[in-house]
C-alpha cells in the first residue's frame, strides 16, 4: 500500500518538473530560435527577465525525483541508472551547462563572451529534455530489466525518440505560453505578438507527435498502448486533448488569461496519462511497483520525510512564485522591455 502511494507521489513530482518546462522554462528552444543579436535582443531580453527570479527553483522537483526513486525504489533507481547512464548523464551535463551558460552571459561585456554562453544555454537547454525524455521512454518501452545491459538501442529507439521530441515540443509550448503570458504582464504586446503563434505552432507539433507516439507505441511498447487508450489512462488523455484545445482557445483570446494553467493542466495529464498506463510496473512488464520497493521500514520514514519536505518546500515555492508575479523580484523596471519605453518607473 504504502509502495503505491509513494509511487504516485513519485509520478506527481515528474509531472511538477514537466509542468515547470524542464530545467529552463521551456525557454531555451526559443532562446535558440530567436535570431541573431539584433533580431533576437527583445525575445532574450524577456527570456531573461522572466527567468532571473526563478531559473533555479525547478530543479527542486528532479532532486525529490532522484531522491525518492534510489530510496524508495532502489531496484527500480539500479536498473535505469545502469541501461540508461549514458543519456542520463548527458541530461545531467546539460543541466549544468544551462545554469552556466544562463548565469555567465548577461555579464559578459564582450559580444562574442555573450553569444557564446548563450549558446551553451540554449543548446543544452534543447539537449536535455531529449535526453530525460528519451530514458523515459526506454523505461516505458520495457528496454530496462535486470538483465539488461547499457547499449543504444535502449534509449535510440522509436519510443525512446519519439518521447525526447515530445519532451523537446512540450517544454517548448510552455516556455512560448508563459513568455506570452510575461509579455503581457510587462505591458510588451509586440513580444506578446511574437510568442503567441510560436506556442500555437509548438503545440501543433506537440498533437502530432503524440499521435504519432500513440501510433508507435501499438507495436513498440504495447503495455503502454493499452494503458492509454483504456481505464484511467484514457480519461487522462481525454483530459490532456480537452487541455490543449482550450490552450489553443485561449490564446486566440485578445486578454489570453488562463493560458498558463491550461498548457499546464495539457502537460500534467499527458505525464499523468503515462504513469497510469504503466501500472502496476514501475517498468513494463518485468518490474512491478512491490518488487522495486525498498524495505517497509525505509518507505514507512521516507513517507515521513516526504510530508514534512512538502510541508516546507511547496509553501515556499508557491510564495516564490507569488512574488515573481507581483513584480517583487524583479531587477529590471517593465519600461526597459516596452519599445521606445524611457526606462522610467511606472
Amino acid at each position: 500500500m504504502i509502495a503505491g502511494v509513494i509511487a504516485v507521489f513519485l509520478l506527481l513530482v515528474i509531472a511538477a518538473y514537466a509542468c515547470g518546462g524542464g530545467t529552463d522554462y521551456g525557454a531555451g528552444f526559443w532562446d535558440l530560435t530567436a535570431g541573431g543579436a539584433e533580431r533576437g535582443e527583445r525575445p532574450r531580453r524577456l527570456i531573461d527577465h522572466a527567468m532571473e527570479p526563478v531559473w533555479e527553483v525547478n530543479n527542486v522537483w528532479l532532486i525529490f525525483v532522484l531522491v525518492v526513486m534510489w530510496t524508495g525504489f532502489p531496484v527500480f533507481f539500479q536498473q535505469v541508472f545502469t541501461t540508461m547512464w549514458l543519456p542520463l548523464t548527458l541530461a545531467a551535463l546539460g543541466i549544468v551547462l544551462r545554469g552556466a551558460g544562463f548565469a555567465l552571459r548577461k555579464p559578459m561585456r564582450r559580444l562574442v563572451g555573450r553569444r557564446l554562453y548563450g549558446a551553451v544555454f540554449a543548446v543544452a537547454s534543447l539537449l536535455t529534455p531529449f535526453f530525460l525524455g528519451a530514458a523515459v521512454g526506454g523505461v516505458a518501452s520495457g528496454r530496462v530489466s535486470a538483465t539488461t545491459t547499457a547499449s543504444t538501442d535502449a534509449w535510440a529507439n522509436p519510443t525512446s525518440l519519439l518521447f525526447g521530441l515530445l519532451a523537446i515540443a512540450c517544454s517548448a509550448t510552455l516556455g512560448a505560453v508563459f513568455l506570452a503570458a510575461d509579455a503581457r504582464r510587462f505591458e510588451a504586446p509586440d513580444l506578446d505578438r511574437y510568442f503567441r503563434p510560436r506556442a500555437l505552432a509548438a503545440l501543433g507539433c506537440v498533437a502530432v507527435l503524440a499521435i504519432v507516439t500513440l501510433v508507435v507505441t501499438h507495436g513498440d511498447a504495447p503495455h503502454v498502448w493499452h494503458g492509454l487508450t483504456h481505464g484511467a489512462g484514457l480519461v487522462f488523455v481525454v483530459i490532456a486533448v480537452v487541455a490543449t484545445a482550450a490552450t489553443v482557445w485561449l490564446l486566440t483570446r485578445a486578454s489570453g488569461a488562463w493560458s498558463r494553467v491550461a498548457a499546464v493542466g495539457m502537460v500534467a495529464s499527458a505525464v499523468i496519462a503515462w504513469g497510469t498506463a504503466q501500472r502496476p510496473y514501475l517498468i513494463p512488464t518485468s518490474l512491478t511497483i512491490a518488487a522495486g520497493a525498498g524495505a517497509p521500514t525505509t518507505l514507512r520514514w521516507l513517507g515521513i520525510v516526504i510530508i514534512v519536505a512538502l510541508v516546507l518546500v511547496i509553501p515556499a515555492v508557491a510564495v516564490l512564485y507569488w512574488l515573481d508575479t507581483q513584480g517583487e523580484l524583479e531587477g529590471l523596471t517593465d519600461a526597459e522591455l516596452r519599445r521606445g519605453g524611457t526606462g522610467e518607473e511606472t
